[in-house]
């Protein structure tokens, strides 16, 4: 696949860059480059980073950030055994176990809720930085819907960084996903008072909170040029035919090509610089 003239490599993070020194020098290079293509794409363009992957897993299949990046790539396009096979492969590599919960979230899209609750309760999740512990209800609360049972994950959403004023990295998602676990459980008052809670929150516009707010507001967003692009009954019975020679949406080209043509003609001197 092509790599961009601005894309040199070195954008790559400084650990994957160590990891990569273990292979030739220029194959590093082409590896590094597909790496931050995969970087580059993966919230526009999954598809196109999904290609990037696969190219620098048949490069490098042996060092686990190649493994790492082509399981978050399989996993943005929905390919959640693909992923989680590739999660495996990286974590028996590192030792780690930074990748626990987007791996049980994997198991969520194979169908598997009662397999991601399980590795909710391992002890692996211990050994979570706080990030990663609030990722890990996120996936337990999202597994109990799963299985629909709403009480339940929303007390699994319930926690002291839930209840924390403090805005974390995390906090915009974790109040999104109790104001939404509130919402289907039919508590629409709670629900809109921490939907508010989450734009607070949401410096970065990673949720649709303020959407999701504005619609329990009963909040309508008109497109104006959708708006102007639609006559009212009224008026568009007094205009008629006029609408057609104008070069209305209902009028095919040929219809307004013939009536310019035949206003042309009636104008012709005064109208030939504009036609």
């Amino acid at each position: 696949m092509p790599i961009p003239e601005d894309v040199t490599g070195d954008e790559i993070d400084q650990d994957v860059r160590q990891e990569l020194q273990s292979l030739p020098k220029t194959l590093a290079e082409d590896v590094a480059k597909n790496l931050v293509m995969v970087a580059r794409l993966i919230d526009e363009d999954p598809e196109g980073a999904y290609g990037y992957s696969r190219v620098a897993l048949r490069l490098a299949s042996r060092v686990a950030a190649v493994r790492e990046a082509a399981g978050f790539a399989a996993y943005a396009n929905q390919k959640y055994g693909e992923a989680l096979g590739e999660f495996r492969a990286a974590r028996r590599m590192t030792g780690t176990v930074e990748l626990w919960p987007v791996m049980a979230d994997c198991e969520r899209g194979l169908g598997r809720p009662e397999k991601a609750l399980d590795m909710a309760g391992a002890p692996e999740v211990h050994k979570l930085d706080k990030a990663g512990q609030v990722e890990m209800r996120l996936v337990a609360a999202g597994a109990r819907r799963d299985m629909g049972q709403l009480d339940a994950a929303i007390v699994t959403l319930q926690s002291p960084e839930l209840a924390s004023n403090s805005v974390q990295p995390w906090t915009a998602r974790l109040r999104y996903a109790y104001a939404d676990a509130l919402l289907a459980a039919g508590r629409d008052r709670e629900a809109r008072e921490w939907f508010a809670k989450a734009v607070e929150a949401d410096r970065d516009g990673s949720t649709d909170a303020s959407d999701r707010l504005a619609e329990l507001d009963g909040v309508e967003f008109v497109d104006a040029l959708a708006e102007d692009a639609v006559d009212a009954p009224g008026e568009k019975a007094e205009a008629g035919e006029a609408d057609r020679s104008v070069g209305s949406e209902g009028a095919s080209a040929e219809d307004h090509d013939e009536d310019h043509d035949k206003n042309r003609d009636k104008n012709h001197d005064k109208n030939r610089d504009e036609d």
